[in-house]
Formats: structure tokens, sequence, C-alpha cells
């Protein structure tokens, strides 16, 4: 049986999301449609508020509702430290810990070649301007996801910020190798932060 267009379209959307294939997003329509439709009109409108109301933080690109972020407002931040992450997940699950206190700044992804992603496909430049107006910052983490990419982009970025005289560490390896940040434990995540090592500059 023919499927009408607007369920084949609705399944073809929610497939694109991560972690949901076809057979998933069949289901997931079709529970919906068959005894949920309010629970759908609900998803429907809140993702809707949130694509027009949502924007990057001017200041450290995460994802806020207002002119700057509570984090990049919070008087009680210590200022002079910014911790790097890949997306506004990693902020959540890093301020869970209790640990962190500093502020962060959201790449919105990782260097890929592979996936022609480079580095000024995330926000790098935001990065590097905010350093430059703010010469009291005397620490930077780096807390790319552990992996190629993100091993390749703490990397890179290190290289960049080496001459700048900021000290330089990145989270302790107590995270599996290929894991994400946002599914860590917390126990985990904070002693990562912890027990952060400085960067070895070349020649030291």
């Amino acid at each position: 049986m023919r499927q009408p267009e607007t369920i084949r379209q609705a399944i073809k959307a929610l497939s694109k999301l991560p972690g949901i294939g076809q057979k998933t997003a069949n289901r997931l329509v079709f529970y919906i449609l068959s005894q949920h439709r309010e629970l759908g009109q609900e998803i429907s409108d809140t993702l809707l508020q949130a694509c027009t109301s949502i924007h990057l933080c001017p200041e450290c690109c995460n994802f806020t509702d207002t002119d700057l972020c509570p984090i990049c407002t919070d008087a009680e931040r210590n200022r002079n430290i910014i911790c790097i992450v890949e997306s506004a997940s990693d902020v959540e699950a890093i301020e869970k810990t209790g640990v962190y206190h500093g502020l962060y700044h959201v790449l919105h992804g990782s260097i890929s070649p592979l996936r022609n992603i480079g580095p000024n496909d995330i926000h790098l430049k935001e990065l590097f301007n905010r350093l430059l107006q703010n010469p009291a910052i005397s620490e930077i983490i780096l807390a790319n996801n552990v992996g190629t990419e993100g091993e390749s982009t703490a990397l890179y970025i290190a290289r960049l910020l080496q001459p700048s005289g900021i000290k330089i560490s990145q989270m302790a390896h107590g995270i599996p190798v290929g894991s994400n940040l946002e599914f860590a434990d917390e126990v985990t995540l904070g002693q990562a932060i912890s027990n952060r090592r400085e960067i070895e500059r070349p020649g030291s």
C-alpha cells in the first residue's frame, strides 16, 4: 500500500536526525498519528518556537534566548578560564559535574577533512576574536571529544594559541576513546576537568 505523501515526508524528515534510521522514523510517525496526535502537535510547536527564538550567544556561541547566555552574564564565574567544547550538550554535561566554574566556547563541530569541514566551518574565528578582546584570559581548557577529529581539532587550536603565552590544558583521559562528553557520567567528567594537564610547548 502506498503511503500518503505527507507521511512519507514526515518519515524522511525524522530519519535525518542522528541515531534515527528509516525504521525508527517510521515507527515514531505512526505512533504519533495512531494515538498521540496531541504529542505530535506539542513537539511541532515547541520545536518551531525553539528554532525561531534560540540563537547563538555572541560571546561564547552557546544556545540562548537572551542577548547573552546565562553563563556569560554570571558575575560569579571565573572569567580568566575558557573551556572549549564541540557542542552545547557538552556544556550541559560539564555543568552537571559542579566542578568547573569558568566560561565556555562552543565550536559546534570539529575539523574533519573527510567530511569537508575545515577551520572556517566551526566557530574558531569567534574564539580568536574573543581572546584578542579579553587579555585577562589566562587558561584555555581543550575539552574536545575523544577521537580522531576531536584530537585533531584540539591540536590545531593548541598550535595556533601557543605563541600567545596562554596556558593551554586538556582534560585528563578518563573518558573512553571514541565517546562523546555528553554520554560520560558526571564523576568521570568531573575528574577529567580537575585532573586536566597542561599541553607542553614545542621545545620545552
